[in-house]
Formats: C-alpha cells, structure tokens, sequence
C-alpha cells in the first residue's frame, strides 16, 4: 500500500517554494495555475502540468485564508475617526460581554463605525511574485532526503519544525543516519523515538542534557534541583545511563561541571550501579572532590596566567570550548603579544563558533549599558542585560585595541577555515541583506520566513500590515514596542492604542469572541511614524497568549503584508502576504519581526522567549537591538566570498549562484543557493 505524503512534509517544501503534485497531467492545470497567479501571486517555474485545484486551495491555506474578521471591520479608515471615547467604550463593551459575562459565542464589532467607512474598494495593489515549483511526491521525498541529510549535518541545534520532520523522515524510511553532528538533534531524535541506537554517539554527560529537555517539557522550567519525575521518566534515563556506561563513555571530568545537578538526579531516580565502571561514577558524583576541566582552568590561570590556562583548557575540552572563554583570557592578558598567542591557538576551529565572535566583537561596546546575552535552551530563547551591580563587578573588561586585534585574527582564521570548500560562485546583488542562519533553534517555520537579523527593504509610499489570528484560545495580543537609541521602550498595544491611534499607526481592535477565533492587525505607515515619533528607531512585533496558555496548545498564525498607504481591497489580502507562519512555541511569549525606520527596512527577529508574561509592554527589549545589527558584519555575501574559491560576475562561468530570486541551472552541475535554504547553507559551514 502506497504511505500518504505527510502533511508536515508538504509544509515544510512549502516553506522552501515546493508544492507537491502527481506526475500525471491535471485535468483543470490551467485553472489551477491561473487562479494562485491571480489570487495569491504564486508563478509556477517547473511542473505546471501537474497543478491542480487542490493544490491552490492548499496554498491558499498556507499564506491565509477564513482569517477572522478585525474587530473594526473597516480597519484602518474608520479606527482613524473615532474619538478616543468612542475607542475606549467600544473596548469596554466588548470585553463586558467576553470576560466579564463569559459570553464568546457572537463575534462582536464596534458600535461606532460609519457604514461608510467599511464599504471596500475594487482590489487594485500590486503584489511581489512568489516563484513556486512543483514536485512530484518521488521527486519531493529525493529533495526531502537531501533537506534531512543536510540538517543532520549541522552542528547548530534544529528548530522545533526541523526536528520534527528529521524525526518522521527516520522513522517512515528506517533510516539511522551514520553521523548526528548536533549532540542536541541526538538526543531530540531520541527523545521523539525512543529508539536505544541515538544513545550510542552520546556521552554520559549528555545525560544532563536529556534530563533537562525532559524536565523542562514536563515542569515548564529549567531549575534542576527541584525533580520531581515520573516512575516511566526515571526508568527510561536509568536505561539510557546504563547503555552508555556499558559502552565506556564515560566523560567524568564535564559530568564534574554539573557534581550538585548529578548527585541530586542519581538519589531521584534512586540509581543502583551495575559495573564496577558505574559505581566509581556514582561515588565521584556523590564524594566531596571535583576534578572537572573549568576547576583546573581556573587554577592554571590563577597560578600560570592565561596562556597555560587556554592551553590546559585546549587539551581538556577542545578548541570550541577556549573560543567561548576568549573574552575571559582576553581580558587578562598584558600585551599584544600575549593576545596574538592566545588566538593562535583557535586556529582550525569549529567555524560556526568562529562566526559567533566574528559578529559579536563587531559590536562589542557599541551597546548603550550593560553587555547583552541570549542563549538557546529547549527551542526558547534565555536573555539577560547587565545590571548596574554586575557592570561594577565585572573584571572580563577588553580595551578598544583588544577588540581591534580579536576580531582581525578571528576574521582570518574564519577565512582560512571556509576558503575554497566551494568553487567559482556568482553573488547576485542585495545577498548582503541576508543573515547567516546561526540562531535559529527558537524560530518558527512558515512560508516567507528568513534567518534572525535577515532584512527586506520596503518601497517608498508602503506601510507595514502585521497581523495575527488564532483559535482554540480567547485571546493572543498583538503587540508594537517602540525602541530609542538608548534603549528606552514606548508601548502600542490594545491597553495603549485607545489614544494613538494615527495616521502612523492604526490598530484593528482587540477581537477575542467567535467561535471561529480571533484576528489582530497593526498598520505602520514609516513616513508617517517618523514625523510623529522621531525618537523611536527600532520598532518590535511580538505576540503572546493573554489566556495563560502555551502556542504549541492553541493555534495561532502570524505574518505581515507590504500594503499602498491608501489600501484597497479587504483587510486581509493573500495576493500581499510576504510571509505567514505558524507560532506553535512551548512558551507564551514571541518576538515577531521588526522595522529599523532609518533604514526604511522590515528586519526578522522570529523568536519564541520563555517568558511567561501576559502583557508584553512590561518585558525590557533593548537587548534586541543587536539582532538589528546582524548582517552588518557577517551576512550571505561575506559567508560565500569566504567560501568562494574564486568570486565571478557571470553567473554562466559560476559553479555556485548565490540569489533571492527564481533561476534554473544554467549548467548540468551549476548548484543555487537561496536566502532561505537554511539547512543546505549550514551544512556547508560545518
């Protein structure tokens, strides 16, 4: 019996311009084809003959379709003539009935709008074209493979919708790839299988690595010392404990780094040894000493200075682990001399973690206030600012000149690690707008959705419609986080927007009633937004469930459209939607996308936080403005010329094109790279 081509494969081949087809001829091809051109702006470059209307449909789905209604139904130009008395007793109507009388059967709207106001106009905007090819479901499953194979390269960790398709792939083709590179694909591969042979290229501290994933999809956080697991989780890790200790992983001295996490963990599961191997484990884990590597780091630099603590570190824990603790050496050195030393020893090392510094001695110090971190743990992210008491406790300072020199040396060993992996490649114009795909685990898959920090310059008279809907919940809000140069935040949400509304900026209303879910819609007109808030830089998207639910319990789309200033058409018109994706993030909190309003460019941020907030207003994100500074020093354009053996202005002559627009090969071996042909990019890096 023939399997069903999976709807998450077609989804995922959605996000990267593939529709999937039979290889015979449809019948209504034609109709097909002329109704995604007319309606949803789709051309189909390769295999028109298999379009059909089932396809369209499907398409329609994908980029928007039966979006529920803005509570103002003539969004934005009858928002813009009410008063802000009508606005605010409009809103306390509305929620009278929903929250207060628990009544969400009805979908409510204002009860000011002009009739006026909601008639719509012929639909008469232009929108960008989406070039889409069609696959036959063989064809699909080949380039499904090779999609697969390249994530299973990568040592960066998968986003949830990444892993998920590796997972079924493995499963529905009893496939157990060779090599896993990512130790976070591993053990998500094994966590989503449960099959014993993914333990077999893990270590035994990898265990701590298991069990928070495991925690954290059962507690809803990351605090370890507080276990309480169940009879079936416990037996499932003392299984995964003994294999691994059977095979002789046993890396005591990184199980050292976390003694407290281990000794807490062995008495909750209540751990009997089995080998003589094992006990010895457990009795380190449990005695008073600790041997780990950053212990004998930390004495060589105590005692010897910095460069025989990088060399200690080096032969302990690898090159990818001195890198991380560069800014720690760094900043301890006395000369120049002593700093070209240090990173000397770095050369020949993991490049994704040379591209990580590259970028962030770019802008190290450029920040206002304290240094910035984010981090990445179970498809969330973790961000901190420096307060003002750890700014003044701080002893990891490096002067101007330290920079200058770090970010040189990384440059060139980036340079000289990646140069010639790939022959002559031909760059199109506009590459540089495009942000390697470096921190993405956090990020939602959908249609139209580039890499963190990726930017898309809007034409002049356009504004920005961002939206979202959602069901299965009564509300999910829709917010706009105004950001100054300083780091200072003006916030445009529905508990704000009541005396805001502009020209400038226009919000639909807060619609929450309706069986069929609820839709929120901010408009921003940039040259508008400019004029009335000149101290705003930097503008946020983001969501987050008002209801005290996760997204990944509700469901909840998001995306934008690049709309005329005077707009025709309905409020929600597919033929404009530059991306719609699906937020189905274990978290209650995302950021969306932005605007930089200097630069007149939509900048992607797409990430979920694993703040449990209901408001977003009341959350600091002045850390973000980094992520706005992403291609600035490393994007698509510097990563291939590093790559490149050759740079060539004629795409015939090259064996690689690096583009954002449609092309087919212009040779039998030509090769072409896409801005959102994440997986394949990062598979060259490794």
């Amino acid at each position: 019996m023939q399997r069903v081509f999976r709807e998450e494969y077609k989804q995922f081949l959605f996000d990267k311009h593939i529709l999937v087809g039979s290889c015979a001829s449809a019948e209504n091809c034609e109709e097909a084809r002329l109704a995604m051109a007319k309606i949803l702006n789709i051309n189909i470059t390769r295999g028109g003959k298999m379009a059909d209307l089932e396809m369209f449909r499907y398409a329609a789905l994908m980029i928007g379709e039966n979006v529920p209604m803005a509570f103002y139904k003539g969004f934005p130009d009858s928002v813009r003539k009410l008063s802000f008395e009508q606005l605010y007793v409009d809103q306390l109507l509305h929620y009278l009935q929903t929250y207060g009388m628990g009544d969400f059967s009805t979908p409510r709207h204002s009860v000011f709008e002009d009739e006026e106001d909601i008639r719509r106009k012929l639909f008469k905007e232009s929108g960008s074209v989406k070039d889409f090819e069609i696959l036959s479901e063989d064809a699909a499953t080949e380039a499904l493979r090779t999609y697969v194979d390249n994530m299973l390269r990568s040592t960066r960790p998968l986003n949830p919708r990444q892993l998920e398709v590796t997972r079924l792939f493995i499963l529905d083709n009893d496939y157990i790839p060779e090599r896993i590179a990512s130790k976070d694909t591993r053990i998500g591969l094994l966590l989503g299988t449960r099959d014993p042979r993914f333990v077999d290229s893990l270590s035994l501290s990898d265990v701590m690595k298991i069990l928070e994933k495991l925690h954290f999809e059962q507690a809803h956080n990351f605090n370890l010392r507080k276990l309480n697991l169940p009879n079936k989780t416990r037996t499932f890790l003392t299984k995964v404990m003994d294999r691994i200790l059977e095979s002789g992983r046993i890396d005591i001295s990184s199980c050292y780094e976390k003694k407290k996490v281990w000794a807490g963990f062995l008495h909750h599961i209540h751990y009997k040894a089995k080998t003589p191997q094992a006990q010895e484990f457990v009795s380190a884990m449990r005695g008073k000493e600790n041997h780990s590597a950053y212990s004998s780091f930390e004495r060589k630099l105590r005692e010897e200075g910095p460069l025989s603590a990088a060399d200690d570190l080096l032969s302990t824990k690898g090159p990818s682990a001195l890198l991380r603790n560069l800014n720690y050496l760094a900043s301890r050195t006395q000369t120049d001399a002593e700093i070209q030393c240090l990173i000397d020893k770095t050369k020949g090392s993991n490049p994704i973690v040379l591209m990580q510094l590259f970028q962030a001695y770019a802008r190290y110090g450029k920040k206002p206030g304290g240094r910035a971190f984010q981090f990445f743990k179970c498809n969330l992210m973790l961000a901190h600012g420096e307060t003002e008491a750890e700014i003044a406790k701080r002893k990891s300072y490096l002067t101007e000149n330290q920079v200058k020199i770090l970010s040189g040396q990384i440059e060139k060993n980036l340079k000289e690690v990646l140069h010639g992996r790939l022959g002559k490649v031909y760059i199109a114009p506009g590459m540089h707008n495009y942000a390697v795909p470096l921190k993405e685990s956090a990020s939602q898959g959908g249609f139209g959705v580039l890499s963190s920090g990726s930017r898309i310059h809007i034409g002049e008279c356009k504004k920005i419609r961002a939206f979202t809907y959602w069901e299965k919940v009564d509300d999910i809000d829709l917010s706009v986080i105004g950001i100054d140069e300083e780091g200072h935040q003006e916030e445009f949400s529905w508990r704000t927007m009541a005396d805001k509304q502009s020209d400038a900026i226009t919000y639909s209303g807060d619609e929450t009633s309706g069986y069929d879910g609820g839709a929120e819609y901010f408009d921003i007109d940039l040259p508008a937004f400019r004029i009335k808030y000149p101290h705003i830089h930097y503008i946020v998207f983001c969501d987050n469930v008002f209801s005290y639910l996760t997204f990944d319990r509700c469901v909840c789309r998001a995306g934008y459209m690049i709309r005329d200033i005077e707009d025709s058409g309905e409020i929600f018109e597919p033929k404009t939607v530059e991306s719609a994706f699906t937020v189905n993030a274990p978290a209650r909190f995302c950021y969306l996308f932005g605007l930089d309003l200097e630069s007149n460019d939509f900048v992607w941020l797409n990430s979920a936080r694993e703040l449990d907030v209901a408001v977003a207003g009341g959350t600091d994100m002045s850390f973000l403005v980094d992520n706005f500074h992403y291609t600035e020093s490393l994007n698509l354009k510097v990563l291939f010329e590093m790559l490149a053996s050759e740079v060539v202005e004629d795409p015939a002559q090259a064996d690689v094109v690096v583009t954002n627009v449609s092309t087919e090969p212009l040779h039998d071996t030509q090769q072409i790279y896409r801005e959102y042909d994440f997986e394949r990019i990062m598979a060259l890096c490794q």
